[in-house]
Protein backbone atom coordinates (compact mmCIF):
# COMPACT_ATOMS: atom_id res chain seq x y z
CA UNK A 1 0.00 0.00 0.00
CA UNK A 2 1.16 3.39 -0.65
CA UNK A 3 2.21 6.03 1.30
CA UNK A 4 -0.83 8.45 2.04
CA UNK A 5 0.66 11.97 0.10
CA UNK A 6 1.15 15.49 1.99
CA UNK A 7 -2.53 16.67 0.97
CA UNK A 8 -4.36 13.35 2.65
CA UNK A 9 -1.89 13.68 5.63
CA UNK A 10 -2.57 17.73 6.24
CA UNK A 11 -6.47 17.25 5.76
CA UNK A 12 -6.33 14.27 8.67
CA UNK A 13 -4.45 16.60 11.62
CA UNK A 14 -6.56 19.40 10.46
CA UNK A 15 -9.64 17.31 11.49
CA UNK A 16 -8.38 16.03 14.23
CA UNK A 17 -7.28 19.69 15.52
CA UNK A 18 -10.92 20.64 14.39
CA UNK A 19 -12.40 17.86 16.39
CA UNK A 20 -10.07 18.62 19.53
CA UNK A 21 -11.25 21.97 19.32
CA UNK A 22 -14.96 21.32 19.04
CA UNK A 23 -15.25 19.75 22.64
CA UNK A 24 -15.67 23.30 24.02
CA UNK A 25 -17.52 24.82 21.02
CA UNK A 26 -20.88 24.13 23.19
CA UNK A 27 -19.46 25.88 26.23
CA UNK A 28 -18.09 28.62 24.41
CA UNK A 29 -20.90 29.65 22.46
CA UNK A 30 -23.31 29.41 25.73
CA UNK A 31 -20.81 31.43 27.38
CA UNK A 32 -20.67 33.86 23.95
CA UNK A 33 -24.95 34.06 24.48
CA UNK A 34 -24.80 34.93 27.90
CA UNK A 35 -22.23 38.08 27.31
CA UNK A 36 -24.10 38.80 24.48
CA UNK A 37 -27.57 38.62 27.08
CA UNK A 38 -25.97 40.19 29.45
CA UNK A 39 -24.80 43.41 28.05
CA UNK A 40 -28.77 43.84 26.53
CA UNK A 41 -29.97 43.50 30.01
CA UNK A 42 -27.54 45.98 31.00
CA UNK A 43 -28.14 48.32 28.16
CA UNK A 44 -31.78 47.78 29.24
CA UNK A 45 -31.75 48.19 32.85
CA UNK A 46 -29.48 51.39 31.71
CA UNK A 47 -32.19 52.82 29.51
CA UNK A 48 -35.29 51.73 32.23
CA UNK A 49 -32.98 53.88 34.56
CA UNK A 50 -32.90 56.51 32.81
CA UNK A 51 -36.29 57.03 32.04
CA UNK A 52 -37.53 56.57 36.05
CA UNK A 53 -34.86 59.37 36.67
CA UNK A 54 -36.37 61.11 34.14
CA UNK A 55 -39.99 60.69 35.63
CA UNK A 56 -38.88 61.68 39.37
CA UNK A 57 -37.39 64.76 37.89
CA UNK A 58 -40.39 65.51 35.98
CA UNK A 59 -43.17 64.49 38.54
CA UNK A 60 -46.47 66.40 35.98
CA UNK A 61 -45.58 64.00 33.09
CA UNK A 62 -47.78 61.36 32.49
CA UNK A 63 -47.44 57.68 32.96
CA UNK A 64 -49.52 56.78 30.02
CA UNK A 65 -49.65 57.62 25.97
CA UNK A 66 -51.55 61.23 25.50
CA UNK A 67 -53.36 60.37 22.07
CA UNK A 68 -54.28 64.22 21.30
CA UNK A 69 -50.39 65.25 21.39
CA UNK A 70 -48.64 61.90 20.45
CA UNK A 71 -46.66 62.24 23.46
CA UNK A 72 -45.43 58.57 24.85
CA UNK A 73 -44.51 57.89 28.49
CA UNK A 74 -40.15 57.34 28.82
CA UNK A 75 -40.26 54.60 30.27
CA UNK A 76 -42.53 52.66 28.09
CA UNK A 77 -40.10 54.24 25.52
CA UNK A 78 -36.86 52.84 27.16
CA UNK A 79 -38.66 49.46 27.49
CA UNK A 80 -39.57 49.35 23.51
CA UNK A 81 -36.17 50.32 22.73
CA UNK A 82 -34.78 47.53 25.06
CA UNK A 83 -37.26 45.07 23.49
CA UNK A 84 -36.53 46.26 19.68
CA UNK A 85 -32.84 45.58 20.76
CA UNK A 86 -33.21 42.23 21.69
CA UNK A 87 -35.45 41.10 18.77
CA UNK A 88 -32.34 43.20 16.55
CA UNK A 89 -30.10 40.49 18.23
CA UNK A 90 -32.46 37.51 18.29
CA UNK A 91 -32.35 37.92 14.69
CA UNK A 92 -28.74 38.22 14.29
CA UNK A 93 -28.35 35.24 16.61
CA UNK A 94 -31.05 33.75 14.17
CA UNK A 95 -28.94 34.63 11.28
CA UNK A 96 -26.31 32.82 12.67
CA UNK A 97 -28.00 29.68 13.51
CA UNK A 98 -28.97 29.62 10.09
CA UNK A 99 -25.31 30.35 8.87
CA UNK A 100 -24.10 27.76 11.67
CA UNK A 101 -26.55 25.05 10.34
CA UNK A 102 -26.30 25.69 6.19
CA UNK A 103 -22.34 25.22 7.36
CA UNK A 104 -23.18 22.14 9.45
CA UNK A 105 -25.03 20.82 6.54
CA UNK A 106 -22.04 21.26 4.07
CA UNK A 107 -19.72 19.35 6.83
CA UNK A 108 -22.33 16.47 6.76
CA UNK A 109 -22.62 16.84 2.61
CA UNK A 110 -18.50 16.58 2.94
CA UNK A 111 -18.47 14.49 6.11
CA UNK A 112 -20.65 12.14 3.89
CA UNK A 113 -18.79 12.29 0.64
CA UNK A 114 -15.09 11.92 2.46
CA UNK A 115 -17.55 8.65 3.86
CA UNK A 116 -18.13 7.30 1.09
CA UNK A 117 -14.78 7.45 -0.21
CA UNK A 118 -13.48 5.99 2.98
CA UNK A 119 -15.81 2.92 2.53
CA UNK A 120 -15.08 2.88 -1.42
CA UNK A 121 -10.88 2.93 -0.65
CA UNK A 122 -11.73 0.29 2.03
CA UNK A 123 -13.84 -1.66 -0.41
CA UNK A 124 -10.82 -1.36 -2.89
CA UNK A 125 -8.10 -2.22 -0.18
CA UNK A 126 -10.34 -5.32 1.18
CA UNK A 127 -10.68 -6.08 -2.61
CA UNK A 128 -7.15 -5.67 -3.09
CA UNK A 129 -6.38 -7.90 0.70
CA UNK A 130 -8.35 -10.66 -0.95
CA UNK A 131 -6.51 -11.34 -4.27
CA UNK A 132 -3.48 -10.68 -2.13
CA UNK A 133 -4.22 -13.42 0.01
CA UNK A 134 -5.07 -15.52 -3.17
CA UNK A 135 -2.18 -15.10 -4.51
CA UNK A 136 -0.37 -15.98 -1.44
CA UNK A 137 -1.76 -19.44 -1.57
CA UNK A 138 -1.21 -19.77 -4.97
CA UNK A 139 2.21 -19.09 -4.28
CA UNK A 140 2.44 -21.33 -1.55
CA UNK A 141 0.92 -24.06 -3.68
CA UNK A 142 4.37 -23.41 -5.74
CA UNK A 143 6.73 -23.19 -3.02
CA UNK A 144 5.31 -26.58 -1.67
CA UNK A 145 5.62 -27.99 -5.32
CA UNK A 146 9.21 -26.66 -6.13
CA UNK A 147 10.50 -28.02 -2.30
CA UNK A 148 9.14 -31.70 -4.01
CA UNK A 149 10.56 -31.48 -6.99
CA UNK A 150 13.79 -30.24 -5.18
CA UNK A 151 13.23 -33.29 -3.29
CA UNK A 152 12.68 -35.78 -5.78
CA UNK A 153 15.70 -33.99 -7.91
CA UNK A 154 18.08 -34.78 -4.87
CA UNK A 155 16.95 -38.17 -4.52
CA UNK A 156 17.53 -38.31 -8.49
CA UNK A 157 21.15 -36.88 -8.02
CA UNK A 158 21.80 -38.95 -5.23
CA UNK A 159 21.19 -42.38 -7.38
CA UNK A 160 23.19 -40.89 -9.74
CA UNK A 161 26.00 -40.35 -7.28
CA UNK A 162 25.63 -44.03 -6.44
CA UNK A 163 25.91 -45.33 -10.04
CA UNK A 164 28.68 -42.78 -11.06
CA UNK A 165 30.37 -44.36 -8.02
CA UNK A 166 29.51 -47.81 -9.01
CA UNK A 167 30.67 -47.18 -12.78
CA UNK A 168 34.00 -45.97 -11.72
CA UNK A 169 34.76 -49.28 -9.48
CA UNK A 170 33.41 -50.73 -11.98
CA UNK A 171 35.62 -48.90 -14.53
CA UNK A 172 38.60 -49.72 -12.57
CA UNK A 173 38.23 -53.45 -12.44
CA UNK A 174 37.75 -53.40 -16.05
CA UNK A 175 41.31 -51.45 -16.63
CA UNK A 176 42.62 -53.23 -14.23
CA UNK A 177 41.30 -56.45 -16.12
CA UNK A 178 42.75 -54.36 -19.02
CA UNK A 179 46.36 -53.74 -17.53
CA UNK A 180 46.25 -57.95 -16.71
CA UNK A 181 45.14 -59.07 -20.07
CA UNK A 182 47.67 -56.36 -21.81
CA UNK A 183 50.45 -57.76 -19.71
CA UNK A 184 49.12 -61.75 -20.83
CA UNK A 185 48.97 -60.85 -24.19
CA UNK A 186 52.77 -59.62 -24.16
CA UNK A 187 54.14 -62.90 -22.46
CA UNK A 188 51.81 -64.72 -24.92
CA UNK A 189 52.97 -62.87 -28.05
CA UNK A 190 56.38 -63.14 -26.88
CA UNK A 191 56.48 -66.95 -26.05
CA UNK A 192 55.04 -67.24 -29.49
CA UNK A 193 57.37 -65.39 -31.27
CA UNK A 194 60.23 -67.39 -29.37
CA UNK A 195 58.13 -70.49 -30.16
CA UNK A 196 58.22 -69.04 -34.19
CA UNK A 197 62.48 -68.45 -33.71
CA UNK A 198 62.41 -71.81 -32.07
CA UNK A 199 60.98 -73.43 -35.37
CA UNK A 200 62.73 -71.26 -37.46
CA UNK A 201 65.98 -72.46 -36.18
CA UNK A 202 65.19 -75.99 -36.37
CA UNK A 203 63.90 -75.22 -40.34
CA UNK A 204 67.25 -74.13 -40.71
CA UNK A 205 68.96 -76.80 -38.87
CA UNK A 206 67.08 -79.27 -41.69
CA UNK A 207 68.57 -77.27 -44.11
CA UNK A 208 72.25 -77.03 -43.23
CA UNK A 209 71.37 -81.04 -42.68
CA UNK A 210 69.85 -81.17 -46.12
CA UNK A 211 72.82 -79.17 -47.46
CA UNK A 212 75.36 -81.49 -45.96
CA UNK A 213 73.68 -84.52 -47.10
CA UNK A 214 73.37 -83.55 -50.55
CA UNK A 215 77.21 -81.92 -50.61
CA UNK A 216 77.85 -85.79 -49.77
CA UNK A 217 75.75 -87.62 -51.84
CA UNK A 218 77.97 -85.80 -54.52
CA UNK A 219 81.12 -87.36 -53.73
CA UNK A 220 80.16 -91.23 -53.71
CA UNK A 221 80.06 -92.70 -56.85
CA UNK A 222 77.29 -94.89 -57.10
CA UNK A 223 73.95 -93.26 -58.47
CA UNK A 224 71.50 -95.76 -57.57
CA UNK A 225 72.89 -95.23 -53.76
CA UNK A 226 72.73 -91.14 -54.32
CA UNK A 227 69.41 -91.59 -55.50
CA UNK A 228 68.39 -94.21 -53.16
CA UNK A 229 69.69 -91.24 -50.02
CA UNK A 230 68.10 -88.43 -52.22
CA UNK A 231 64.25 -89.97 -51.74
CA UNK A 232 65.27 -90.86 -48.16
CA UNK A 233 66.24 -87.21 -47.05
CA UNK A 234 63.41 -84.56 -45.68
CA UNK A 235 61.62 -82.22 -48.45
CA UNK A 236 62.80 -78.66 -48.55
CA UNK A 237 59.84 -75.89 -48.69
CA UNK A 238 60.66 -76.09 -52.58
CA UNK A 239 58.78 -79.11 -52.48
CA UNK A 240 59.68 -81.31 -49.67
CA UNK A 241 58.81 -81.04 -46.11
CA UNK A 242 61.53 -81.11 -43.69
CA UNK A 243 61.19 -83.81 -40.78
CA UNK A 244 60.56 -80.50 -38.47
CA UNK A 245 57.64 -79.18 -40.62
CA UNK A 246 54.78 -79.99 -38.85
CA UNK A 247 55.67 -78.23 -35.76
CA UNK A 248 56.12 -75.07 -37.70
CA UNK A 249 51.91 -74.93 -37.82
CA UNK A 250 52.00 -75.47 -34.22
CA UNK A 251 49.85 -72.72 -31.90
CA UNK A 252 52.21 -70.33 -29.59
CA UNK A 253 51.02 -72.88 -26.89
CA UNK A 254 52.26 -75.66 -28.30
Amino acid sequence: MAEPSWQEVLRVRLAERNEREAVFAGIIEQYRRLAQQTKLLKERNASLLRAVSTVKTNPNASTVLVASTGEENPVQAAYISSLESQISSLRDELATVYKTQSQNSQRLLSMNETLREKEELVRVEAESHRRAKEELVVVKKKVDQHGELMSEKDRTVQILHDEISTLQLELGQIEERNQTLTRDNAKLLQRWLDAKQAEANKINEANDFYEEMRSRQVGHSSSGNGDRLHNNLPRTRDGVSSPTGKKADQTPNG
